[in-house]
């Protein structure tokens, strides 16, 4: 039980870091694509924003203490923070890549979920994994020409 405990910290961990790298670049992007970039940033980060609070009390529920420090959240989560203001494209890019992992890290939840037959959190997983498909296809057709 302990290895879906970490995969579900892990998880929410990476998500935090998605959520607060979304909004570093929606507050700091600036081009030609200013206004779509802002929105796409600001869409992303609003879903997950309003998410996150239910996926903290769903660990919760699972007797799991959510990390939510900032040293616990850097050492658990695999999205990179970037001190840098990347071009906007640059910043889709950047984005694109960590939802991947974003993605990696609740299907890796998901799959442990199902091994420790907890329908419940599947559930929740499951709505997770495909709003962060979503994310994944705008951010890719961002980058297209």
């Amino acid at each position: 039980m302990e290895e879906l405990h970490t995969a579900l910290k892990r998880a929410f961990a990476t998500t935090y870091a998605f959520l607060v790298k979304s909004e570093n670049f929606h507050w700091n992007v600036t081009g030609v694509n200013f206004v779509q970039y802002h929105e796409l940033f600001g869409e992303i980060y609003d879903e997950i924003e309003d998410e996150l609070d239910d996926f903290a009390e769903t660990l919760r529920a699972q007797n799991i203490y959510v990390p939510a420090s900032f040293t616990q959240l850097k050492e658990m989560s695999s999205v990179e923070d970037t001190l840098e203001i990347l071009p906007g494209k640059e910043m889709v890019r950047a984005l694109y890549v960590d939802n991947v992992k974003v993605h990696e890290s609740l299907l890796t939840a998901y799959q442990m979920s199902e091994m420790y037959k907890k329908p419940d959190l599947c559930a929740f997983l499951s709505e997770r994994i495909e709003e962060h498909r979503k994310h994944g296809w705008k951010l890719y057709s961002s980058l297209q020409e």
